[in-house]
C-alpha cells in the first residue's frame, strides 16, 4: 500500500488544465487583426477574444455618417462575409474558441461566423466559443443598445433557442457584469444585477424551447465577470455568483443536473482601476485582480482575459499584451496553483463575507423582482440610477482620500518612467485605415449579387416581422453579402429605436465639504453676472456608449448650483450644437473615450462657430494623448482633462473660473 506522504505527493502533483489564456483585441482591419491574433496564438494564447469597432457594434457599416472616426478605433470593422473571412484567414474555426464582445448585433456577427465557418469547409455543429449577446446591460453601462428591451430580449432569445440545436458547443450569451463594476456598481449590486438579467432572458426564452430541452439551455449559459482591486471581496463575490446561480437554477427553473447548474464564467480583470499616473504600477493590479478569480477552484474563471499596463494611455501595443500574455502563463504553468483543490473550504473569514454578500444579493433581487424584473427596472431608470449614485460615491471617496490610490491621490512623487517616455508608448490606429476600410467596402458592395441580397433582406424582414427566428434568414443573408449595416437597418425598420433613460435626473452625488462650498459660491456669483444660472451641456459626440464620466460630471456640475443640459449618448456633433443653441448653454463639455476625440471635437468646434457659438467655451475629457492635447487646444478647446483629472469638484471649480473671466 502507499504511505500517506506518496498519496499526498501524487494528488499534488495531479495538475488540472488550466483556464482559457485570453488578449481582448482587434483595430483598424480585419487583415491588421488577423495578424495580431496569429502572432498571439503562437505565443501561448489559448483562445481568441475579438474587439468589434463601434460602427460595427451599434450596427453601421464604416461609410455611414455616425460612423466617421470611430472605424477601427477600439475593435475591428466587420461589415461583411469579406471582412469576416480576412479576420480568420489561416485560422481554422472548427479548431478555435472565439469570444466575440457583441450585444446588440450578436445575432448578426454570429450569422457571420457561422457563414465564414461554412465557407471554410467546417460544421456548424463543430463550432466553440460565445457570443456575450447581453444587451440588458448596455442600457445601465456600456451604451451599444440598438432596439428597445423587449425586441432586443428576443433577438436573445432566438440565438439561445438556435444555438443549443445547431451549435450546441456554442455559449449563445454572457451575462456581463463586468460593465457593471465599471459603471460603478458595488458587489451587490453587481451580483444582483448581473442575477436579474439571466432570469429576464431564461423567463423569455422558457416558453420558446420544448420543456424536455430547458435544462439544456440552461447548460449553455454563460457569465462575463469583472475583478476589482479589493481582493478578498472579489473573491467572495465569485463565490457568492457560483452559489446563487445553483440556487436560482435549482429552485426557480427546477434544475436537477449538478452539472448544468454550473456557473461558468469569463473574466477580464479591472480596467476601471487602471491609472494614468504611473501606468506602471498597473501591473501589480491586474495580477491581484486576476488572482480573485483563479485562486478559487470552487469558484475559478474558465477563461481570463487581462488588460494591459498602459490601456488608461490608449491602444496597447503587440508587446504590452504579450506582457499580459505572459503573467497568466507564469501563474497557470510555473506556479502550483492548479495542484490543489479549493484552498479556502473551510475559512469561516471567506464563509462569512459569501453570506453576506448573498444575503444583500437577494434582497436587491427580491426588489427588482417586485417592480417588474430586469426590463421593467430598466425603463424605469431604477437600475442606472443606483450605478450613477454608487460611482458618485466611488469617486467621491478617491477625491476626499478616504480610498487610496497610489500615485493619484497618495505617493504621487515619481520617476520618469522608461515604459511611457518618447514615442511608441502606446499604438495608434493609422488614420488612413477608416478611408481604406470604405474603399473596401464599396467594393465589396459592388461585386455583390444584389438580386440574392434583396431577397436575403426581404426573407429577413419578413422573419422578423412575423416573429420567427431570424438565425437562419441571417446567415443566409451572411452568404448572400448583406451588410451589418443593412441588417440592422432592416430591423429598425421593424422594431424602431430606443433611448435608454440615462439615470442623471434623480441621481445625487451629494457632496460635501468646503471646497464644494467655494465651488457652489464661485457658481452663484458668476450666476449673478450673467443675469441666469450657469447652464452647462454635456454631451457625448460619435457612437461611444461608455457615458460613466458624462454622467459623472453632469451629476456634480448639478450638485455645484448649475443648470445641466445631458441628452445621453450617441448624439452627432450637429444636434450637439443644435442643443447648445437650442438651450443657451454657456459652456459645452464633451466626453470621448473611443479614440476619436480630435475629429469629432473639432467638427464640434466648427459647427460651433459656424452657428455664431464660436465664443461659448468647449472643454474635451477622455483618454487623451498629449499630441492629441495640443491638437485640440489649438484648434480652440478651452480646457482637456483625463483620467489623471481625478478631482471632479477641481474641475467644476475649473470650469466657473473659465466663465468667471468670460463675464468679466
Amino acid at each position: 500500500m502507499r504511505s500517506n506522504l506518496e498519496q499526498t505527493m501524487t494528488e499534488k502533483t495531479a495538475r488540472e488544465k488550466p483556464w482559457l489564456i485570453r488578449t481582448y483585441s482587434g483595430h483598424s482591419s480585419a487583415a491588421e487583426s488577423n495578424k495580431l491574433y496569429r502572432t498571439n496564438l503562437t505565443k501561448g494564447q489559448t483562445g481568441l477574444s475579438i474587439a468589434f469597432d463601434l460602427p460595427t457594434q451599434t450596427g453601421y457599416d464604416s461609410d455611414h455618417p455616425l460612423a466617421k472616426g470611430e472605424v477601427g478605433k477600439v475593435g475591428v470593422p466587420v461589415c461583411h462575409i469579406g471582412d469576416m473571412m480576412t479576420l480568420f484567414d489561416g485560422i481554422p474555426l472548427e479548431k478555435m474558441n472565439t469570444s466575440m464582445t457583441i450585444n446588440a448585433p450578436a445575432a448578426w456577427l454570429l450569422s457571420l461566423y457561422i457563414a465564414a465557418a461554412e465557407k471554410q469547409g467546417a460544421a456548424r455543429s463543430s463550432l466553440n466559443g460565445t457570443t456575450q449577446n447581453d444587451i440588458i446591460k448596455e442600457y445601465l453601462s456600456r451604451g451599444t443598445y440598438i432596439f428597445a428591451p423587449q425586441p432586443s430580449l428576443r433577438l436573445t432569445s432566438d440565438v439561445i433557442a438556435f444555438t443549443y440545436r445547431e451549435v450546441p458547443k456554442w455559449n449563445p450569451m454572457n451575462v456581463c457584469s463586468y460593465h457593471l463594476q465599471e459603471a460603478g456598481a458595488t458587489p451587490e449590486q453587481e451580483l444582483a444585477f448581473a442575477l436579474a438579467t439571466s432570469i429576464a432572458v431564461l423567463d423569455t426564452v422558457r416558453p420558446v424551447v420544448p420543456t424536455a430541452d430547458f435544462e439544456q439551455v440552461v447548460s449553455r449559459i454563460s457569465f462575463f465577470v469583472n475583478a476589482g482591486i479589493r481582493f478578498v471581496t472579489e473573491l467572495c463575490k465569485m463565490r457568492a455568483f457560483t452559489e446563487l446561480w445553483d440556487e436560482i437554477c435549482r429552485e426557480r427553473y427546477g434544475i436537477t443536473d449538478e452539472k448544468a447548474r454550473r456557473f461558468r464564467y469569463g473574466v477580464q480583470v479591472n480596467s476601471l482601476g487602471l491609472t494614468e499616473q504611473q501606468p506602471e504600477n498597473n501591473v501589480y493590479r491586474i495580477i491581484l485582480e486576476m488572482l480573485a478569480v483563479v485562486l478559487s477552484k470552487n469558484a475559478r474563471a474558465r477563461a481570463v482575459q487581462l488588460p494591459a499596463w498602459n490601456e488608461a494611455l490608449g491602444l496597447p501595443r503587440p508587446w504590452d499584451q504579450q506582457w499580459s500574455l505572459r503573467l497568466q502563463q507564469i501563474v497557470a504553468y510555473e506556479t502550483d496553483l492548479l495542484e490543489f483543490g479549493d484552498i479556502f473550504d473551510g475559512s469561516t473569514e471567506i464563509a462569512a463575507k459569501v453570506e453576506a454578500l448573498k444575503t444583500q444579493a437577494r434582497e436587491e433581487l427580491k426588489r427588482i423582482d417586485d417592480m417588474g424584473g430586469a426590463v421593467a427596472a430598466v425603463e424605469s431608470s431604477y437600475m442606472k440610477q443606483k450605478l450613477v449614485e454608487s460611482n458618485a460615491r466611488r469617486i467621491g471617496s478617491i477625491e476626499s482620500g478616504d480610498q487610496i490610490v497610489v500615485g493619484v491621490n497618495k505617493w504621487t512623487e515619481t520617476e520618469p518612467s522608461p515604459l511611457t517616455t518618447g514615442d511608441g508608448s502606446i499604438m495608434t490606429v493609422d488614420p488612413k485605415s477608416e478611408a481604406e476600410q470604405i474603399e473596401r467596402l464599396k467594393a465589396f458592395r459592388a461585386s455583390r449579387d444584389q438580386a440574392a441580397v434583396t431577397k436575403a433582406i426581404a426573407d429577413l424582414k419578413s422573419a422578423a416581422s412575423e416573429g420567427r427566428n431570424i438565425m437562419e434568414p441571417s446567415i443566409t443573408a451572411a452568404h448572400a453579402g448583406v451588410t451589418g449595416g443593412e441588417w440592422a437597418h432592416t430591423l429598425r425598420e421593424v422594431f424602431g429605436e430606443y433611448r435608454a433613460p440615462t439615470g442623471v435626473a434623480r441621481a445625487a452625488a451629494q457632496v460635501k465639504g468646503e471646497k464644494m462650498s467655494t465651488v457652489r459660491d464661485a457658481v452663484a456669483a458668476v450666476s449673478a453676472k450673467l443675469g441666469r444660472r450657469v447652464k452647462m451641456l454635456v454631451g457625448k459626440p460619435g457612437l461611444d456608449g461608455h457615458s460613466n464620466g458624462a454622467e459623472q460630471i453632469a451629476v456634480r456640475a448639478r450638485d455645484a448650483g448649475m443648470e445641466v443640459v445631458y441628452e445621453g449618448i450617441r448624439l452627432t456633433p450637429a444636434q450637439i450644437v443644435n442643443a447648445a443653441l437650442e438651450e443657451g448653454v454657456h459652456v459645452v463639455g464633451l466626453s470621448i473615450l473611443s479614440g476619436s476625440h480630435v475629429p469629432l471635437v473639432t467638427e464640434v468646434l466648427e459647427r460651433m462657430k459656424a452657428a455664431g457659438l464660436g465664443d461659448i467655451p468647449v472643454i474635451a475629457g477622455g483618454i487623451i494623448p498629449p499630441e492629441d492635447e495640443k491638437t485640440l487646444l489649438a484648434a480652440g478647446c478651452a480646457r482637456i482633462y483625463t483620467p489623471k483629472d481625478y478631482d471632479i469638484t477641481a474641475i467644476m471649480g475649473d470650469i466657473v473660473a473659465l466663465l468667471g473671466k468670460k463675464a468679466a
